[in-house]
């Protein structure tokens, strides 16, 4: 048995060279960074960068959130694919076997494919770097904001990546494996949003209210607020109840984690500070019917972005730590399922 640090090390090397070779990989990249860079200019262009002279807070930030939320649809999109059979894939090639007699051990396989995986995709990261200068040099980018949205960017991305190798390891088919894979991002990034949705229209709650009317007064010429005797029954959603569903939420997760800038009116100025403020919005109960007075009704009911936000609690570690339980159960069932000598095999599996 050689030290495990080494056996990682050969596995996740032979897999990137296996993969730089190909032109694919290279033209794959290519369309990435074109559009990157098309998506960065439609930013500047639509906030106005253009016209103002390049610098302006909400513009760098604008295409720095923008830029990372990009790569990190694309690596949802791609790690799949790159990652997703990484293990059956050898199985049916019959290289698989001639890996695993050698002194490499299961654990030192399956680890070194998934860094395999996850570089690959950190590549995509990488091509984007000048646009990310770009958007420091304009300005309104904390060191804070960076440093954090990039090491959560990294993180989801590794957590796909060992998703896809430890579904490849358990599912022996590539195509289903990298079908599965799929389907747990849809269930993370789309299945969380619709799950809130239908949760919403389960919590709801019933309550009465007083209406209000004016009455014209011909002597005085003034109309009155008069408040009706009856009351009406309705009902209202609570999503205050549903609200965590979306802690689970790649995407929720990258906002919710990364401080946020604030600008005029103490709102946020870019798509990080946006998002969290929406699901930040979502965690505050509605204001008793009963304390409104429909004939004094005020706006001072509404507070800023800056005062929704430090007044509601942060969810990003709980998605964050969902996401890490994935990945390492994936990873914990790929090793059991590939270790040899294997106990039981599925009727067709290929040894060799």
């Amino acid at each position: 048995m050689i030290p495990f640090v080494t056996g990682v090390r050969v596995i996740a090397g032979l897999e990137l060279r296996q993969r730089i070779r190909g032109v694919a990989w290279w033209v794959l990249l290519g369309v990435f960074g074109l559009l990157a860079l098309v998506v960065t200019l439609i930013v500047l262009w639509g906030v106005g960068g253009l016209t103002d002279g390049y610098r302006s807070d909400p513009v760098g930030n604008a295409v720095f959130s923008t830029i990372v939320y990009f790569v990190l649809l694309l690596g949802t999109l791609v790690a799949p694919a790159l990652s997703g059979n990484a293990i059956n894939g050898d199985r049916e090639a019959g290289t698989l076997a001639t890996t695993q007699v050698t002194l490499v051990s299961t654990t030192q396989l399956v680890i070194g494919k998934f860094l395999a995986s996850w570089i690959s995709t950190l590549a995509f990261l990488v091509i984007t770097a000048p646009l990310l200068i770009l958007s420091l040099a304009i300005g309104g980018t904390t060191p804070g904001m960076v440093a954090v949205s990039l090491l959560v960017l990294a993180i989801e991305l590794g957590v796909i990546a060992a998703i896809g190798t430890g579904l490849s390891g358990l599912v022996r088919r590539p195509l289903f494996s990298v079908a599965i894979t799929y389907l747990v991002v849809a269930m993370l990034s789309l299945g969380t949003l619709i799950s809130f949705g239908l949760g919403t229209l389960v919590a709801q709650e019933k309550y009465e209210y007083r209406g209000a009317s004016y009455i014209y007064d011909d002597s005085t010429g003034n109309s009155e607020c008069v408040v009706d005797d009856t009351t009406t029954t309705s009902t209202r959603a609570r999503p205050d109840y549903v609200w965590w569903m979306l802690a689970a939420n790649p995407y929720v997760v990258m906002a919710d984690a990364v401080p946020t800038r604030y600008g005029s009116g103490d709102d946020p100025n870019d798509l990080f500070g946006f998002l969290k403020l929406t699901v930040r919005q979502l965690q505050k109960a509605p204001e008793p019917i009963e304390q409104q007075d429909p004939c004094n009704y005020t706006s001072d009911r509404y507070p800023s972005g800056r005062e929704v936000i430090d007044s509601t609690v942060p969810s990003w570690f709980v998605g964050l730590a969902i996401h890490l339980g994935l990945a390492a159960l994936a990873l914990f069932g790929a090793v059991r399922a590939t270790r040899a000598p294997a106990h039981r095999l599925a009727a067709g599996s290929r040894i060799a």
